[in-house]
């Protein structure tokens, strides 16, 4: 019997653990994985090229003709582009990440996106795929077959997110943490399990505990 193809969609807050987790799972279960916050900072890296001022919605929205985006969904073979350039590490500058609230509270842009991530799970060949980023659950994929909010407390948020980078300390990371969180709140609720959403909290998991709690609810509805 050919087996059903599986739709995970995760959401959470900044700091989470949304990528590397559903990252690892999707490798893992041979999935694949979907970053959806890369669609938005590859705008906002276009919005810089292009000088334009990412408070001008109109702009901004003007950008979307010039938005030729793609993204490598194999776990293995993580990629980001905008036409022939290769944004996988430029997308993650202070300059980029400064601004890619800014572009993705515009609607016209989240309509935009969203229409990209719903192709891209629709035209999935694997066995199955993890969307991840904000308003997943609820906008972007409400009848995936399986839907997580991924939390955890915020100063776990905030260690977690400390350790990445190099240099900043607890009290700068957690201005930044809030800072986005508070900016993307007025877009959409991430914080809030809407119905038929699990809560996973990693606050007192370690990192493949939390990756081996997302497999269990992924294993559960292929049963």
């Amino acid at each position: 019997m050919e087996m059903k193809h599986i739709v995970v969609a995760v959401d959470g807050p900044a700091g989470s653990g949304k990528s590397s987790v559903s990252r690892t799972a999707a490798r893992q279960l041979g999935f694949d994985y979907q970053d959806t916050g890369a669609a938005y900072r590859a705008l906002a890296w276009l919005v810089q090229r292009e000088g334009i001022d990412p408070e001008d919605s109109a702009a901004v929205i003007g950008a979307l003709d010039l938005f030729e985006y793609a993204i490598g969904i194999n776990p293995e073979h993580y990629f980001v582009r905008v036409g022939e350039s290769d944004v996988t590490g430029a997308i993650r500058d202070p300059q980029v990440s400064a601004i890619v609230s800014s572009v993705a509270r515009v609607p016209e842009v989240r309509e935009h996106v969203t229409a990209i991530f719903r192709d891209t799970i629709a035209n999935d060949t694997r066995p199955g795929i993890i969307t991840e980023g904000r308003d997943i659950t609820t906008v972007v994929a409400p009848d995936a077959d399986v839907r997580v909010l991924l939390t955890a407390s915020e100063e776990a948020r905030m260690a977690r997110r400390a350790a990445e980078l190099d240099g900043p300390t607890l009290e700068s990371v957690g201005a930044q943490l809030s800072a986005r969180d508070a900016q993307d709140r007025k877009v959409v609720d991430f914080m809030t399990a809407a119905d038929g959403v699990h809560t996973l909290d990693s606050t007192d998991l370690t990192f493949d505990e939390t990756v081996d709690a997302l497999i269990a609810l992924i294993r559960a509805a292929q049963s």
